[in-house]
């Protein structure tokens, strides 16, 4: 089967930034649903970078499978790594060393995790970078989670304090370390909130190279769920104020003005801490992957041909 040349699907008229700020996109799946995908050489660049989420309650043989079958398809695969849902050291040298020796997986997105109560040992992805397992096992690239819009079940007054402290922890962790790390975030819906965080960030010594997330085009409603489920903060108001037009219920929301403006932002900013774009393909992998090539999106190594 022969790989599909991406570049010669670009839209001519795509704003020059915004196709400049989806270079190196990358995009997020989960194991039931990149299975019914048959062939994601067929929607995707290779060597896209493709984080699989790793839900509560889904086996660990079911995201190295994934991991296995997109690292053969040709792509970067980072899993997630859920603190919350290891019970300890031994669970977690196992899961590295089964993407390591089953995937060929060295990248890794560490997180807290979506549950209330930890499972064992681990509460947060600083005590998963303090164990050091990954660092033995030579994993290259580390990403953490990013909170533009804060995080209540971090700091539950409302304020930034404590999710202040740990970026702060992870950037002298990063200073210390050979890890090469980046932060992917929340999904967000507006643009000056996002910049304003970014150059707060800089502002407080942080330098670690920003993925900012982005809800793929998808249905206003099925957006708004997912909004609400997922916590997203104050940029909700986006949406809220489109629902208002009940003739735009059913019609398909796209991040085009969000993205145009970071991007454009990042144009005139080249120290702009935002280097990437991290999809959450809300309305199916299909239709972000569509949106995103229309608009210029590439991975950072052309395909090959065939």
């Amino acid at each position: 089967m022969s790989i599909l040349n991406f570049s010669s699907d670009k839209n001519s008229a795509v704003n020059p930034a915004l196709e400049a700020f989806l270079k190196d996109f990358s995009i997020e799946v989960m194991p039931r649903t990149a299975a019914k995908i048959e062939s994601f050489k067929e929607l995707l660049p290779q060597n896209t970078r493709i984080y699989i989420a790793h839900i509560e309650g889904t086996p660990i043989h079911e995201m190295v499978d994934t991991a296995k079958r997109l690292s053969q398809e040709g792509y970067n695969v980072m899993p997630h790594f859920p603190a919350r849902i290891i019970e300890n050291k031994k669970v977690l040298i196992d899961w590295i060393n089964r993407y390591k020796n089953e995937a060929g997986v060295k990248d890794a997105l560490l997180l807290a995790g979506g549950v209330n109560h930890p499972y064992g040992d681990f509460h947060s992805s600083m005590d998963l970078l303090d164990s050091g397992e990954f660092d033995k096992a030579g994993f290259t690239n580390l990403h953490v989670a990013g909170h533009p819009e804060g995080n209540m079940d971090i700091d539950q007054d409302g304020s930034t304090k404590n999710v202040d402290s740990a970026i702060s922890w992870k950037q002298e962790f990063s200073k210390r370390t050979d890890a090469k790390m980046a932060m992917a975030t929340q999904f967000c819906f507006e643009s000056g909130p996002v910049i304003e965080w970014a150059d707060r960030m800089a502002s407080i010594g942080v330098d670690i190279p920003i993925h900012i997330g982005v809800a793929g085009p998808a249905k206003l409603q099925t957006m708004i769920k997912f909004s609400m489920a997922c916590g997203v903060g104050a940029s909700l108001r986006v949406l809220k104020r489109r629902a208002k037009d009940v003739t735009k219920l059913l019609l398909p929301f796209k991040p085009d003005q969000f993205l145009t403006e970071l991007a454009e932002h990042k144009s005139l900013n080249p120290d702009f801490l935002i280097t990437n774009v991290h999809f959450f393909p809300l309305g199916g992998i299909k239709t972000n992957a569509n949106w995103t090539i229309e608009n210029g999106g590439t991975s950072a190594i052309p395909a090959l041909q065939s």
